[in-house]
């Protein structure tokens, strides 16, 4: 009776672990803006990070994004070979580069907008849909620069290529410059100094002790914010990872810092 009841059992919680069990992977390749950081490195988050908190137990994110990367230096790299040699068949990898293809003064990493940077773009497509995988497109992430009162736009030549690619390709897009623009734009100058890198020596932040200022990478909350909008967008592409994006996302929307990059 006992071998009966424990089968009865085993039966009734699989259905419950195949609902939680993963499914499919997203894979990010981006550049510093995304990337994992050690915890020593806190405050500085990537939206990377914390993408996992507006998502279904049932997707893995699998962060390749790395600092000061380029298209161009993630594909010489082979970072995108490693994405490609894991991606199964229905999974997703969100695309997002152009910080470090318009650096002119590192030419190792420079690439012209409506050239190289297209080409590249290109490639990630054709080869991640030869896997089976479905590729996203993102524009460059907002920086906090403010001119004449607006968030500039700070990559838009770059931009203007995504959002070209996408419709030429038919590629999903996440149009992340306008989101963060306008984020950024809602808490004003001062008030989006919380979401980069702005502490004083005297706030004794242990990563940054001389203090910093950096309107380009994220704190916790900036990586949240951002891991929000991207959540979002992701959630209208009516794509099928898109019903796996969660409608209540709490662990992204904090306006205090939980201190980790965590979801609660």
């Amino acid at each position: 009776m006992r071998s009966i009841i424990s089968a009865l059992a085993l039966a009734a919680a699989v259905p419950a672990l195949a609902q939680t069990a993963p499914q499919s992977t997203i894979f990010i390749a981006s550049d510093s803006t995304a990337a994992n950081y050690e915890p020593a490195r806190y405050p500085q988050t990537g939206w990377g990070m914390m993408l996992k908190c507006g998502l279904s137990p049932r997707v893995v994110v699998s962060n390749h994004a790395m600092g000061g990367r380029s298209t161009r230096t993630f594909l010489s790299e082979g970072r995108l070979d490693a994405i490609l040699a894991a991606i199964k068949p229905g999974d997703t990898v969100l695309i997002q580069f152009g910080h470090n293809d318009a650096n002119r003064a590192k030419p190792e990493r420079f690439v012209e907008a409506r050239t190289g940077y297209r080409d590249n773009l290109l490639h990630f497509i054709t080869v991640i849909r030869a896997k089976g995988g479905q590729p996203v497109l993102l524009t460059p992430v907002a920086q906090r620069i403010f001119e004449g009162g607006q968030v500039k736009a700070g990559f838009a030549e770059y931009s203007a290529v995504v959002r070209a690619v996408a419709a030429e390709t038919k590629t999903p897009l996440i149009d992340l410059e306008t989101l963060s623009r306008d984020w950024v734009a809602r808490a004003g100058e001062e008030g989006a100094k919380r979401y980069y890198l702005h502490y004083a020596a005297a706030d004794h932040v242990a990563a940054f002790p001389n203090g910093i200022d950096d309107d380009t990478h994220f704190s916790e909350l900036g990586a949240r914010g951002v891991a929000d909008l991207i959540a979002g967008g992701l959630g209208q592409l009516h794509l099928p990872v898109s019903a796996e994006v969660l409608a209540d996302r709490p662990d992204l929307k904090r306006t205090t810092p939980l201190g980790r990059a965590d979801c609660e």
